[in-house]
Protein backbone atom coordinates (compact mmCIF):
# COMPACT_ATOMS: atom_id res chain seq x y z
CA UNK A 1 0.00 0.00 0.00
CA UNK A 2 2.71 2.27 0.47
CA UNK A 3 4.47 1.97 -2.45
CA UNK A 4 0.98 2.18 -4.35
CA UNK A 5 0.66 5.96 -2.87
CA UNK A 6 3.86 6.86 -3.33
CA UNK A 7 4.05 5.48 -6.84
CA UNK A 8 0.01 5.92 -7.77
CA UNK A 9 -0.41 7.75 -11.26
CA UNK A 10 -3.44 8.48 -13.28
CA UNK A 11 -2.59 7.03 -17.24
CA UNK A 12 -4.50 9.82 -19.25
CA UNK A 13 -3.26 7.56 -22.13
CA UNK A 14 -4.42 4.05 -23.15
CA UNK A 15 -3.65 1.65 -25.78
CA UNK A 16 -6.79 0.20 -28.22
CA UNK A 17 -6.28 -2.98 -26.30
CA UNK A 18 -9.17 -4.66 -24.66
CA UNK A 19 -9.38 -6.65 -21.83
CA UNK A 20 -9.80 -10.55 -22.07
CA UNK A 21 -13.62 -11.37 -21.56
CA UNK A 22 -12.66 -13.28 -18.65
CA UNK A 23 -10.55 -10.64 -17.02
CA UNK A 24 -14.23 -8.11 -17.43
CA UNK A 25 -15.77 -11.09 -15.74
CA UNK A 26 -13.79 -10.77 -12.92
CA UNK A 27 -14.19 -7.02 -12.42
CA UNK A 28 -17.93 -7.47 -12.80
CA UNK A 29 -17.93 -9.69 -9.39
CA UNK A 30 -15.65 -7.09 -7.81
CA UNK A 31 -17.96 -4.44 -8.53
CA UNK A 32 -20.58 -6.98 -7.29
CA UNK A 33 -19.05 -7.37 -4.10
CA UNK A 34 -18.30 -3.61 -3.74
CA UNK A 35 -21.79 -3.22 -3.46
CA UNK A 36 -22.38 -5.29 -1.74
CA UNK A 37 -19.75 -4.34 0.99
CA UNK A 38 -21.21 -0.79 0.89
CA UNK A 39 -24.88 -2.49 2.17
CA UNK A 40 -27.33 0.54 2.10
CA UNK A 41 -27.56 0.94 -2.07
CA UNK A 42 -26.44 3.92 -2.20
CA UNK A 43 -23.62 3.66 -4.86
CA UNK A 44 -23.51 1.59 -7.80
CA UNK A 45 -21.17 0.88 -10.58
CA UNK A 46 -21.64 -0.09 -14.14
CA UNK A 47 -18.82 -1.85 -16.65
CA UNK A 48 -19.17 -0.37 -19.92
CA UNK A 49 -16.94 -3.33 -21.95
CA UNK A 50 -17.52 -0.86 -25.23
CA UNK A 51 -15.65 1.96 -24.25
CA UNK A 52 -15.50 3.93 -27.87
CA UNK A 53 -19.05 4.60 -28.02
CA UNK A 54 -18.94 5.94 -24.34
CA UNK A 55 -15.95 7.97 -25.29
CA UNK A 56 -17.53 9.00 -28.82
CA UNK A 57 -20.67 10.49 -26.77
CA UNK A 58 -18.50 12.33 -24.04
CA UNK A 59 -15.62 13.60 -26.49
CA UNK A 60 -15.10 17.18 -26.05
CA UNK A 61 -17.27 17.57 -23.06
CA UNK A 62 -16.55 15.57 -20.22
CA UNK A 63 -12.95 15.42 -18.12
CA UNK A 64 -11.44 17.68 -17.07
CA UNK A 65 -11.98 21.19 -19.17
CA UNK A 66 -13.50 18.90 -21.49
CA UNK A 67 -10.58 16.60 -22.30
CA UNK A 68 -12.08 13.57 -22.35
CA UNK A 69 -9.64 10.13 -21.45
CA UNK A 70 -9.85 7.64 -24.39
CA UNK A 71 -10.09 4.19 -22.66
CA UNK A 72 -11.12 0.44 -23.97
CA UNK A 73 -13.21 0.54 -21.08
CA UNK A 74 -15.39 2.55 -18.37
CA UNK A 75 -16.54 2.15 -15.10
CA UNK A 76 -19.31 4.24 -14.41
CA UNK A 77 -20.39 5.61 -10.83
CA UNK A 78 -23.70 5.70 -10.01
CA UNK A 79 -24.79 7.72 -6.62
CA UNK A 80 -28.29 6.83 -5.69
CA UNK A 81 -28.82 10.28 -3.56
CA UNK A 82 -27.41 13.36 -2.83
CA UNK A 83 -26.44 12.66 0.97
CA UNK A 84 -22.89 13.50 2.55
CA UNK A 85 -22.42 9.57 2.89
CA UNK A 86 -23.30 8.54 0.01
CA UNK A 87 -20.81 10.94 -1.64
CA UNK A 88 -18.01 10.08 0.64
CA UNK A 89 -18.24 6.80 0.40
CA UNK A 90 -18.62 6.40 -3.76
CA UNK A 91 -15.17 7.60 -3.43
CA UNK A 92 -14.08 5.32 -1.03
CA UNK A 93 -14.82 2.17 -3.04
CA UNK A 94 -13.84 4.01 -6.29
CA UNK A 95 -10.58 4.03 -4.89
CA UNK A 96 -10.94 0.26 -3.75
CA UNK A 97 -11.83 -0.85 -6.77
CA UNK A 98 -8.68 1.35 -8.18
CA UNK A 99 -6.68 -1.06 -5.89
CA UNK A 100 -7.68 -3.93 -7.02
CA UNK A 101 -7.41 -3.41 -10.43
CA UNK A 102 -3.89 -2.00 -10.26
CA UNK A 103 -2.98 -5.25 -8.31
CA UNK A 104 -4.50 -7.13 -11.65
CA UNK A 105 -2.14 -4.81 -13.54
CA UNK A 106 -4.84 -3.14 -14.89
CA UNK A 107 -4.12 1.45 -15.11
CA UNK A 108 -6.77 3.75 -14.73
CA UNK A 109 -7.85 7.24 -14.59
CA UNK A 110 -10.76 9.47 -12.64
CA UNK A 111 -12.63 10.80 -15.50
CA UNK A 112 -15.33 13.86 -14.33
CA UNK A 113 -18.03 13.95 -16.19
CA UNK A 114 -20.00 16.67 -13.59
CA UNK A 115 -20.20 19.36 -16.01
CA UNK A 116 -22.03 17.44 -18.58
CA UNK A 117 -25.95 18.52 -19.86
CA UNK A 118 -28.09 16.01 -18.20
CA UNK A 119 -29.89 15.77 -21.54
CA UNK A 120 -26.73 14.10 -22.95
CA UNK A 121 -25.87 11.70 -19.53
CA UNK A 122 -29.32 10.80 -20.14
CA UNK A 123 -28.46 9.71 -24.22
CA UNK A 124 -25.78 8.03 -22.99
CA UNK A 125 -26.63 6.10 -19.60
CA UNK A 126 -30.25 6.23 -19.69
CA UNK A 127 -33.13 6.69 -17.29
CA UNK A 128 -31.26 6.11 -14.32
CA UNK A 129 -32.02 6.61 -10.05
CA UNK A 130 -29.05 8.34 -9.42
CA UNK A 131 -26.69 10.82 -10.90
CA UNK A 132 -23.34 9.77 -12.82
CA UNK A 133 -20.98 12.08 -12.16
CA UNK A 134 -17.71 10.44 -12.48
CA UNK A 135 -16.39 7.62 -14.65
CA UNK A 136 -13.18 5.16 -14.31
CA UNK A 137 -11.26 5.09 -17.35
CA UNK A 138 -9.51 1.65 -16.98
CA UNK A 139 -7.14 -0.55 -19.24
CA UNK A 140 -3.48 -0.75 -20.33
CA UNK A 141 -1.47 2.81 -20.02
CA UNK A 142 0.72 3.31 -22.70
CA UNK A 143 4.17 2.73 -22.30
CA UNK A 144 6.17 6.25 -20.97
CA UNK A 145 9.76 7.29 -22.16
CA UNK A 146 11.98 5.77 -19.45
CA UNK A 147 14.41 9.05 -19.71
CA UNK A 148 11.58 11.67 -19.44
CA UNK A 149 11.31 12.84 -15.67
CA UNK A 150 7.51 12.82 -14.34
CA UNK A 151 6.25 15.79 -13.20
CA UNK A 152 6.58 16.69 -8.88
CA UNK A 153 3.85 17.38 -6.96
CA UNK A 154 4.92 19.10 -3.79
CA UNK A 155 3.39 17.38 -0.51
CA UNK A 156 1.98 19.26 2.57
CA UNK A 157 4.56 18.25 5.40
CA UNK A 158 3.29 16.32 8.13
CA UNK A 159 3.80 18.83 10.94
CA UNK A 160 1.26 21.12 8.33
CA UNK A 161 -0.88 18.45 7.92
CA UNK A 162 -1.25 16.83 11.57
CA UNK A 163 -2.61 19.11 14.38
CA UNK A 164 -2.51 18.16 18.55
CA UNK A 165 -5.70 18.32 20.11
CA UNK A 166 -7.34 21.35 18.56
CA UNK A 167 -6.77 23.34 15.06
CA UNK A 168 -3.83 24.98 14.35
CA UNK A 169 -1.72 23.41 17.24
CA UNK A 170 1.08 21.59 15.08
CA UNK A 171 1.64 18.40 16.25
CA UNK A 172 5.46 17.16 17.87
CA UNK A 173 6.72 14.67 15.57
CA UNK A 174 8.22 13.01 18.12
CA UNK A 175 4.72 12.08 19.30
CA UNK A 176 3.79 10.72 16.65
CA UNK A 177 6.86 8.58 16.46
CA UNK A 178 6.61 7.40 20.13
CA UNK A 179 2.57 6.53 19.03
CA UNK A 180 3.72 4.32 15.68
CA UNK A 181 1.76 6.80 13.91
CA UNK A 182 4.89 8.53 12.35
CA UNK A 183 4.63 5.99 9.30
CA UNK A 184 0.98 6.22 8.51
CA UNK A 185 1.00 9.42 7.84
CA UNK A 186 4.19 10.57 6.18
CA UNK A 187 2.83 7.80 3.53
CA UNK A 188 -0.90 9.01 3.91
CA UNK A 189 0.13 12.68 2.13
CA UNK A 190 0.71 10.24 -0.75
CA UNK A 191 -3.09 10.12 -1.48
CA UNK A 192 -4.85 11.83 -4.28
CA UNK A 193 -7.13 14.51 -4.42
CA UNK A 194 -8.80 16.73 -6.59
CA UNK A 195 -6.36 19.32 -8.39
CA UNK A 196 -3.72 17.65 -6.00
CA UNK A 197 -5.19 20.38 -3.35
CA UNK A 198 -4.78 18.24 -0.47
CA UNK A 199 -7.60 19.40 1.91
CA UNK A 200 -7.55 16.92 4.47
CA UNK A 201 -6.12 17.87 7.57
CA UNK A 202 -6.19 15.80 10.94
CA UNK A 203 -6.61 16.07 14.79
CA UNK A 204 -4.81 13.78 17.12
CA UNK A 205 -6.58 13.10 20.21
CA UNK A 206 -5.82 10.85 22.96
CA UNK A 207 -7.80 8.02 21.60
CA UNK A 208 -8.77 8.85 18.37
CA UNK A 209 -8.18 10.94 15.00
CA UNK A 210 -10.25 13.31 13.65
CA UNK A 211 -10.54 13.92 9.89
CA UNK A 212 -11.31 17.32 8.86
CA UNK A 213 -11.63 19.23 5.06
CA UNK A 214 -9.88 22.55 5.20
CA UNK A 215 -11.01 25.05 2.37
CA UNK A 216 -11.33 28.77 1.50
CA UNK A 217 -15.09 30.33 2.56
CA UNK A 218 -16.13 30.74 -1.14
CA UNK A 219 -15.53 27.33 -2.07
CA UNK A 220 -17.51 24.09 -1.30
CA UNK A 221 -15.70 21.10 0.33
CA UNK A 222 -14.94 18.18 -2.06
CA UNK A 223 -16.94 15.28 -0.10
CA UNK A 224 -14.95 12.69 -2.82
CA UNK A 225 -11.84 13.50 -1.16
CA UNK A 226 -12.69 12.37 2.42
CA UNK A 227 -13.55 8.86 0.50
CA UNK A 228 -10.35 8.77 -0.60
CA UNK A 229 -8.47 9.71 2.36
CA UNK A 230 -10.57 7.53 4.45
CA UNK A 231 -9.79 4.96 2.76
CA UNK A 232 -6.37 5.04 2.53
CA UNK A 233 -5.92 5.79 5.94
CA UNK A 234 -7.85 2.75 6.87
CA UNK A 235 -5.77 0.30 4.79
CA UNK A 236 -2.49 2.22 5.68
CA UNK A 237 -3.68 1.72 9.69
CA UNK A 238 -3.95 -1.78 9.09
CA UNK A 239 0.00 -1.77 9.14
CA UNK A 240 0.56 -0.63 12.33
CA UNK A 241 -1.91 -3.14 13.78
CA UNK A 242 -5.40 -0.64 13.71
CA UNK A 243 -8.37 -2.21 12.45
CA UNK A 244 -11.24 0.13 12.95
CA UNK A 245 -13.55 1.83 10.60
CA UNK A 246 -13.96 5.58 10.35
CA UNK A 247 -17.67 6.81 12.38
CA UNK A 248 -18.97 10.22 10.27
CA UNK A 249 -19.28 12.93 12.19
CA UNK A 250 -20.39 16.93 11.40
CA UNK A 251 -20.00 20.26 12.35
CA UNK A 252 -17.48 23.06 11.18
CA UNK A 253 -15.04 25.16 12.45
CA UNK A 254 -13.66 28.47 11.36
CA UNK A 255 -10.30 30.38 11.65
CA UNK A 256 -11.15 33.59 9.99
CA UNK A 257 -9.87 33.05 6.58
CA UNK A 258 -10.80 29.06 6.41
CA UNK A 259 -13.69 26.57 6.85
CA UNK A 260 -12.71 23.21 8.66
CA UNK A 261 -15.50 20.73 7.72
CA UNK A 262 -15.87 17.87 10.60
CA UNK A 263 -15.80 14.45 8.26
CA UNK A 264 -15.17 11.11 10.40
CA UNK A 265 -13.52 10.25 13.69
CA UNK A 266 -11.45 7.07 13.87
CA UNK A 267 -11.00 5.45 17.20
CA UNK A 268 -7.40 4.23 18.42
Amino acid sequence: MKSFLRDRKSDREFKHKSMSGNLLDEIRLYLNTLEKEEGNGNIRFKLYEYGEKLYTSLEGIGGYSGVMIESPHYVALEIMNNQEKSIIYSAYYMEKLITELNNKGIDTCWVSIEDVDKNLKLEVFGDTVGEFNYLLAIGYGKSKNPFLNEPFSERVGVDELVYNNEIGNPINIEDLENRGLGDLFYHIRFAPSALNKQPWRFILQKDSVVLLLKYNKEEVPNLMDAGIIMYYFESLAEAVGLSNKWTLIDGIFTDGEYNYKYIAEYKL
